[in-house]
Formats: C-alpha cells, structure tokens, sequence
C-alpha cells in the first residue's frame, strides 16, 4: 500500500511532463512563470516526504527506491528542456554554459550506477555534506533559470552583441553562475564517490 510520503514522491515524477510541457515555449513568460511555481511546489513536496518518512517511521523500499529517481527525472528534464529553447546561454561564454548542465548531467547518470554496482556488493555509500551542498545549488541555480524566463523572457538567440543585454538579465546571469558552482562541486563529489567504487572493484 503506497504511504503519504511514496503518494508525494510520485507526484513529483508525474508532476515532470507538465513541468517540461510549461518550460516548452521559450517566450512564454506566463508558462514560465507558473512552471516556477510547480517546480518549487515540486522542491516542498522533495522535503516533506523524506521527513514524513522520518518522523512518521514510514521509510519503505519504494521510497528508498523511487526519492532519488524522482530528483534525477526533474533536474535532468529541466537541463534538457532548458537547453533546448536558448536558456543555457550567456554572456562571454554563449552556447558553453551548455557544458555545465552536461556536467551534472553525466554525473548523476556515473553515480547512479555506480551504486547500483555498489548495492550489489552490499556497500552503501552514503550522500556526503558537500554532494548536499551540491544539490541545493544546483536546484536554486535551475530553479533561477527558470524564474529569469518568466522575468526577463527569452534569452537571445544570437551570439555576440545582442548578448550583452544579458548583463541587465541579472536573474539569468545568477543562475548561470550558480550552474557552474554546482558543476564544480559535481566534480569533486563524483571523484569522491568514484574512489569509494574503485576501492571495490578488485
């Protein structure tokens, strides 16, 4: 029987197609705008089941199973859809902020199986305080993006001097810098926890 906290989790994985169905339109500060507001309902109910489960002493195996799923579908349909319509791009750097979202991208991807190896060997491997530290920042730095649409509009479409209103765009521009702090920080999590991995693959 699904308890309050798995019900939660899983409107947060059906929540994802109208969450990308929102991000769709690039010049859709309207859809934007309410997209933002679904994804930090999304964020709430992230938090609320984990501690329902807690307190509650309703911690399941689907929910073990389905939490980080649910994390890893938003951010990654968020990223793709995101840098699908243009809103990866800045200033100075133009289409190369593109990078940062791949990084985190290919991380998540590297670490879930990297503990589905691990779960077979019986290791676990514990999220540390700085992968949590990882996390928040890559969720505001999303999340502001998603929010600079909504605010500013549609980023420009050509690279050059068209791109220097960006630096008005100071929402976007945070957000884009606080993606490239959660890249960074991706690096060293993810070589973290590839070490813990290699240590069992004797």
């Amino acid at each position: 029987m699904l308890s309050l906290p798995n019900v939660l989790t899983l409107s947060r994985i059906f929540a994802v197609p109208l969450l990308a169905f929102l991000l769709w339109w690039p010049d859709w500060r309207l859809g934007y705008a309410l997209a933002f507001v679904l994804y930090c309902l999304m964020g709430v109910t992230d938090y609320f089941d984990g501690y329902l489960a807690r307190t509650s002493g309703a911690v399941s195996k689907l929910g073990i199973f389905l939490d980080p799923i649910a994390d890893k579908i938003m951010v990654a349909a968020v990223i793709i859809v995101l840098t699908a319509q243009g809103y990866l791009r800045g200033p100075y750097a133009g289409d190369l902020h593109v990078i940062a979202g791949l990084i985190i991208l290919v991380r998540e991807i590297a670490v879930s199986g990297l503990r589905e190896f691990l779960g077979g060997l019986q290791v676990s491997m514990p999220v540390s305080r700085l992968a949590k530290w990882k996390t928040t920042m890559q969720l505001f730095a999303l999340g502001g993006l998603i929010l600079g649409g909504a605010v500013h509009g549609q980023p420009c479409q050509s690279l050059g001097e068209a791109c220097a209103s960006f630096a008005d765009s100071w929402v976007h521009v945070t957000s884009l810098s606080l993606l490239w702090g959660a890249a960074v920080l991706t690096l060293i999590t993810g070589w973290d926890y590839l070490r813990v991995g290699l240590a069992h693959m004797d």
